[in-house]
């Protein structure tokens, strides 16, 4: 099964791993404990819109785009009928292109075919 909090806390310690940031830099930026936000990343927690807002601003990325890139994940997942492994480091993943089924039988999401092929 696909858990949201698992896809969430993925996206938001990817983005600020690409950063270069520290969780303690993002948690203090954001107002919340470090503990907290490192349970939130690992997917334990179920962060509220008001706490996703307060990382997305002490990260620099709009809250659109964090929930965007998780639906995404979550789209892929479901095509797949396949469990994510949100923990799995990333060099352990298939490249989207490489995820996502072909075949007449998936012509029915074509927003997802249109994201691949992008």
């Amino acid at each position: 099964m696909v858990l949201l909090r698992q896809l969430l806390g993925d996206v938001l310690r990817r983005l600020r791993v690409r950063q270069s940031r520290t969780l303690r830099e993002v948690s203090t930026l954001a107002r919340v404990s470090l503990g907290y936000l490192s349970e939130v990343e690992r997917g334990q927690k179920e962060a509220s819109s008001e706490l996703l807002a307060s990382i997305c601003g002490a990260l620099g990325v709009p809250l659109s785009q964090v929930l965007r890139e998780v639906s995404d994940q979550f789209a892929l997942a479901e095509l797949q009928h396949a469990p994510v492994l949100a923990d799995a480091p990333e060099h352990e993943r298939l490249p989207i292109s490489e995820t996502v089924p072909s075949g007449p039988e998936f012509g029915g999401f074509p927003e997802v075919k249109d994201m691949v092929a992008a």
